[in-house]
């Protein structure tokens, strides 16, 4: 499953902003006051395994490769063995939850024809978004970053990488929602709005059939036992009486937005649908990091003491500094709206998910309470799932996370960075650069607190310490 030849799964760059690197996700602002803010849980040991596992490039032998396509195809088989639960769950009786015949909210007529029948729901919620996600990531993925030269190969791996996460992810979002919401209609058997039409009570034996209500309530108001019912006159009335207990919650709502909506997501995710965002940390959110093959791009060597702690009179410093001031300074000019057209893309399939959830009123299928926590369920969901495979449609620039290391495939345990990484010796020695680049920026940053006694970090004393330096 490996998608691309990097030097790890997180390519290292030079810092190109004010940021202080001290742990994975974790930055400094020079702006503010650094006293006392070094992050001591941190190590130079830990510093030296994260960067070493970025440095060294992975395993790309055939166990390795097996260990990770083995991985996801475990992922596959779970959604199906869930997917197998369900339909079995959607086919046992379901608990029948007492009523009472004068009730107007279960006296509603049977619809014959639906709006939106199952074959119909299966189409939209799984068919549709299937094909949608297919031509997407074959024809726009991975888009206008890829460098010059880049061989096909590597960008038919992308493109069957984008394509198998998106469907995974669908697969997911599905397979929960059906999970849940068939678990939940078994569970409380609440009668559908036509349960009486579907019923055919037995009225002359009315009495035989009464649990409840008998010392509050008289004739029709008493509370009966689903055995009262005779079903309908068909072959498939007992199906479709057993199917009168199963209103809550909404099957078609809840699936429609687990499909539909994680479409949604996709759709917006690939063609950079969202509101427009201020880069909160510039350091790590580089054009570079986020074109399609970081590695092929040419950069600049990154120097040592830019990777952890950068010398405050250092030349190169004070003109990111400098550059720095200037971008925050046209801040409105750093993000601009989407073109509205692309709304229409994206906001299709969510509004055919909610006329797919409305029609189960009008259809007299399900109460509308059970139609809005269908829904919810499917948000759910969708959210879920898109998140579990992608990254976030305003950060990400539209790709999905990366495959798993190998040492990592199955298990991954406490102490881990990330499922993206493998596993280092923090003893384990570094290349030469490597190992010398790491006893400079160490020296040095040990130097500078003792000489300052700030508290801060390297080259980024706060105007309190360097006052006191002054004196």
């Amino acid at each position: 499953m490996a998608e691309e030849d990097t030097n790890g799964s997180v390519p290292l760059i030079a810092l190109p902003s004010r940021q202080q690197y001290t742990k994975v996700g974790d930055n400094h602002n020079f702006d503010t006051d650094t006293e006392g803010d070094i992050d001591t849980s941190y190590s130079p040991n830990m510093a030296r395994a994260h960067i070493a596992a970025q440095a060294r490039p992975r395993n790309r032998s055939t166990r390795s490769m097996v260990m990770v396509a083995s991985s996801y195809a475990f992922d596959w088989a779970i959604i199906l063995v869930i997917l197998g639960v369900s339909f079995y769950i959607g086919n046992r009786p379901p608990n029948r939850r007492p009523f009472f015949l004068a009730d107007p909210n279960i006296s509603f007529p049977f619809t014959e024809h639906e709006a939106v029948p199952s074959w119909l729901l299966l189409v939209c919620n799984a068919v549709i978004p299937l094909v949608v996600v297919l031509v997407i990531a074959l024809i726009f993925v991975p888009g206008n970053t890829v460098p010059k030269g880049t061989p096909k190969l590597l960008v038919w791996k992308r493109r069957l990488w984008e394509l198998h996460v998106g469907w995974l992810g669908l697969a997911l979002s599905l397979a929960s929602a059906w999970i849940i919401t068939n678990g939940m209609k078994n569970l409380f058997g609440k009668p559908r709005p036509d349960l009486l039409s579907r019923c055919n009570p037995d009225m002359a034996n009315y009495s035989q059939y009464v649990v409840g209500g008998e010392d509050v309530a008289s004739g029709f108001q008493r509370l009966v036992s689903a055995s009262i019912c005779r079903g309908m006159d068909r072959e498939d009335a007992d199906e479709i009486l057993q199917d009168g207990f199963r209103s809550y919650p909404s099957g078609h709502a809840s699936s429609a937005a687990a499909g539909l909506i994680y479409l949604s997501l996709f759709i917006s995710s690939k063609f950079a649908i969202t509101f427009p965002f201020l880069a909160i940390a510039q350091g790590n959110n580089s054009a570079t990091t986020f074109s399609a093959f970081p590695s092929r791009i040419p950069r600049p060597a990154a120097r040592p003491d830019q990777h952890l702690h950068a010398p405050h009179n250092d030349p190169l410093t004070s003109r990111l500094l400098s550059e720095h001031n200037v971008e925050l300074a046209s801040a409105r000019r750093q993000a601009a709206a989407p073109p509205i057209y692309l709304l229409i893309f994206a906001a299709a399939p969510f509004f055919t998910a909610i006329f797919i959830a409305s029609s189960r009123w009008y259809d007299f299928r399900h109460h509308g309470f059970d139609i809005l926590f269908g829904f919810i369920i499917g948000t759910v969901c969708a959210f879920f799932a898109f998140r579990w495979y992608h990254l976030p449609i305003s950060q990400g620039a539209g790709w999905a996370w990366g495959p798993r290391c190998s040492d990592k495939a199955f298990w991954a345990g406490v102490g881990s960075f990330s499922y993206a990484m493998d596993w280092e010796k923090f003893d384990e020695e570094l290349p030469g650069n490597e190992q010398a680049a790491m006893e400079e920026g160490s020296a040095a940053k040990f130097q500078s607190t003792e000489s300052t006694g700030s508290g801060g970090v390297y080259g980024v004393d706060s105007d309190a310490a360097s006052r006191r330096r002054a004196h």
